[in-house]
């Protein structure tokens, strides 16, 4: 408990002074927001305003991460390095699509086939390397069975569990990314899902097999690593919350939203709560498939409309309401699927 306290106190502390001199660095050297012409005319005023923000909370949780393995003078784990891998993994690539925007100067970035495929190639990295590093209790950071609520019996295999754990990192990647629209609305998100995690995390090393192999424990690599972790990008996230909130002084831009989603993705996956994500990022489910309707139906309808403009909020903005009241609400959202995740968690866990 004390690792968690810490990673999550430092990273908070690191991201919220840290990204105060992120924004002056980037001010300095013109390394602003490029809005869309065909976005909401309101986003206009936010031309300029810093970018890649994410810097500084990957920056922020990772430091986190190792000083709360200093201090108490524990080892890190490998799950915990391979969520890492692929959070900055993912990462990159969203440096390269913001590099390529303010360096240019237009809205046109890392061409979307490139940043899927790198998607993939990396998530694919991660899940294979995750099926590696067998430990004393015979377990992997990632399984070969699919995992629900808890590891489930269904056997997916070697390759159907990276192709797998490839669908889940590009649905949470791209989820957070078309999420981060509006001033602090993915940052607050994701903050209440890695502090699920935590919850999570905690709870299976609690009831972890390798301390009490009753029925129904958890056979879980490294949980409560993971929850510390977590804890570290949960804290990461609210230093950087304070800045990105309406109005933003700074944006994430796709280094940051692409490596949230990783993070999400990846610690899902080490912890045995795979379909379980579907619930804890529920405002990002919904966002994503707004976007998805709207796609299929101007197909089919040939040029028909569901809603004004997707992503939903920014349906929303078009509608008549404040930003900051979409925020809010969508946030009420966001904290009620990640209660509905939890609540499946720990119902599962009583109904054993």
């Amino acid at each position: 408990m004390r690792q968690i306290l810490i990673a999550g106190a430092f990273a908070l502390v690191f991201a919220l002074f840290g990204t105060r001199v992120l924004i002056r660095i980037l001010a300095a050297k013109g390394y602003g927001q490029i809005i869309r012409d065909d976005g909401p005319s309101s986003h206009h005023i936010k031309h300029g305003t810093p970018t890649m923000g994410g810097i500084i909370f990957i920056c922020a949780a990772v430091l986190g991460y190792l000083t709360a393995h200093l201090v108490t003078g524990n080892a890190v784990t490998v799950s915990a390095v391979l969520v890492i891998g692929l959070v900055v993994s993912l990462g990159f690539i969203g440096f390269l699509d913001d590099w390529l925007k303010v360096s240019r100067q237009n809205s046109r970035g890392l061409p979307g086939r490139f940043k899927l495929i790198g998607q993939a190639i990396f998530a694919a990295i991660f899940g294979y390397l995750g099926l590696q590093f067998v430990d004393s209790d015979s377990l992997t950071p990632i399984s070969q069975y699919l995992s629900g609520v808890r590891e489930t019996s269904i056997y997916l295999g070697s390759g159907l569990a990276i192709i797998w754990i490839v669908i889940m990192v590009m649905s949470a990647s791209n989820g957070v990314n078309l999420t981060d629209g509006l001033d602090g609305l993915a940052t607050g998100a994701s903050i209440m899902t890695f502090l699920a995690f935590v919850l999570i995390g905690v709870w299976e090393f609690g009831q972890s097999c390798a301390l009490n192999a009753a029925a129904g424990c958890y056979a879980v690599r490294d949980p409560l690593d993971l929850a510390v972790l977590a804890a570290a990008f949960a804290g990461g996230c609210t230093g950087f919350l304070w800045w990105n909130t309406a109005p933003a002084k700074i944006f994430m831009g796709d280094t940051g939203s692409l490596a949230l989603g990783g993070a999400i993705a990846g610690l899902a996956a080490t912890l045995r709560v795979e379909l379980l994500l579907i619930p804890l990022g529920g405002l990002f489910v919904i966002i994503t498939m707004s976007v998805l309707i709207q796609t299929l139906y101007f197909k089919i309808s040939g040029g028909k409309r569901v809603f004004k403009m997707a992503p939903l909020h920014h349906h929303f903005e078009l509608v008549g309401w404040e930003q900051i009241t979409i925020v809010i609400r969508f946030w009420i959202i966001a904290g009620l699927s990640v209660a509905a995740g939890l609540g499946l968690f720990y119902a599962q866990w009583v109904a054993k």
